[in-house]
């Protein structure tokens, strides 16, 4: 299974929501093979990352955008790159 973690403000922001959005229609391609999960930036989960800007997007632990509205190819291509490991 491959995890999308979405780190955003408290309460999401616009763009947090957006990211989140989008990171749902790449997990949507790919059904029981990617989840998403939204996490509040300030939480362990967020100091165990480092997490330092909001948005911030984590794949498999490997993070892909922080403090900007990633793209959906840009997901989407990062999700291909996990499946292929």
């Amino acid at each position: 299974m491959i995890t999308i973690k979405v780190f955003g403000a408290t309460p999401p922001c616009a763009k947090c929501k957006e990211v989140e959005k989008r990171a749902k229609r790449v997990a949507g391609k790919y059904p029981d093979k990617v989840e998403v999960f939204a996490t509040p930036a300030i939480s362990e989960e967020g100091r165990k990352y480092n997490v330092l800007f909001t948005p911030t997007v984590m794949v498999n632990d490997r993070m892909i955008a922080a403090g900007t509205v990633v793209s959906e190819n840009e997901l989407e291509k990062a999700v291909q790159e996990e499946m292929e490991q």
